[in-house]
């Protein structure tokens, strides 16, 4: 569609946003591509479990890939975990820029599900400065901090919150404008573009998107349902405001955000500096060092010998179990599993 003014979607959530996404991967990238659109980004939240699938498919497709991630923030740090303070994390949009980028979102992603677990995989802005490095950065939605603090009327501590990411991301560091109809966002916007001038940040324009076409909102709305335990014909459920959380086309884009071409024009802009590459051809396996003198294959060996006395206070609890061990070793030995490196 050459007709399109040019845009680049940075804010997707696919079907593993679990319960809250239904855009099958290869859909959207085919649904991308029809509109003219050369990129597309993949902002799961709180994983990255469909990054190599969403990565093969865009090359497929020849459409640029762009993996990221919607983060969860802890409020306070990771590890604190207190009812009613800690229990409801801000948002975060990340995307790669290379595969210094690509391991730092892994890591965080890893960090905020063994350490920062508390209802959702959080992180916190200790781990965001220490896995900042090749990292694009996006402000975040309604439930980004700088918003919340925003529709609090809190505009000093938004604009604190505005200049500490910066600080973190400097150039990399992007003014997210969402516009679905919601009055909180159109709130918000105001005082983003506003703070956006002053403190010289640059504007990108995203939408949320859940589904494909607006004629999926209703599916949307079971999955949602599904994940609150409510019924769709329960008036106090939770819900989207309107059927807008669709992959629009960049001209649906540009009539939303006219007057704000500059967003617009920035999705290019970050789809140009994120250049990730992975390479699916080598087996990437995990170093693990040996005491001094024991090799892979006997220090093996010496941890089966202490796990049996760890269970059975022997380290010979009888042939059954000696018999079961040597054929086990052995055929870890015999197929090679054993690092050679």
């Amino acid at each position: 569609m050459s007709n399109q003014t040019p845009f680049v979607h940075l804010h997707c959530h696919t079907e593993y946003s679990l319960l809250d996404g239904c855009n099958k991967i290869p859909t959207m990238i085919a649904q991308a591509k029809s509109l003219g659109q050369k990129a597309i980004a993949m902002t799961d939240h709180g994983v990255m479990c469909g990054a190599v699938q969403f990565y093969k498919e865009c090359v497929k497709q020849e459409v640029k890939p762009l993996i990221g991630c919607e983060v969860y923030v802890s409020p306070r740090g990771m590890t604190d975990k207190m009812a009613g303070v800690d229990a409801r994390p801000f948002h975060f949009t990340l995307l790669a820029k290379d595969y210094t980028g690509y391991k730092n979102l892994l890591a965080l992603v890893s960090q905020s599900h063994l350490e920062g677990f508390y209802y959702k995989p959080r992180v916190d802005r200790a781990a965001l400065e220490k896995h900042s490095s090749g990292l694009v950065a996006l402000s975040g939605c309604l439930r980004g901090e700088v918003n919340d603090a925003l529709l609090s009327d809190n505009f000093d501590l938004a604009k604190k919150k505005l200049g500490e990411l910066k600080d973190i991301y400097k150039d990399n560091f992007y003014v997210e404008l969402m516009d679905h109809g919601i009055p909180e966002q159109k709130k918000t916007n105001v005082e983003l573009i506003r703070m956006a001038r002053q403190m010289n940040l640059p504007l990108v324009a995203t939408n949320d998107t859940h589904y494909g076409t607006k004629a999926d909102a209703c599916v949307q709305d079971t999955l949602v349902c599904i994940q609150t335990g409510k019924l769709l014909n329960d008036a106090n459920r939770m819900k989207f405001f309107a059927p807008e959380f669709y992959l629009k086309s960049g001209n649906e884009m540009a009539q939303v955000f006219s007057g704000l071409e500059e967003s617009l024009r920035n999705t290019l802009e970050v789809a140009e500096r994120c250049n990730l590459e992975l390479d699916l051809n080598t087996v990437y396996l995990p170093d693990f060092p040996v005491p001094e003198g024991f090799t892979y294959e006997t220090y093996l060996r010496e941890l089966c010998r202490l796990g049996f006395i760890r269970i059975f206070g022997t380290e010979n609890p009888g042939q059954e179990y000696l018999d079961r061990l040597e054929t086990e070793l052995e055929v870890i030995n015999v197929k090679g599993l054993l690092p050679t490196f």
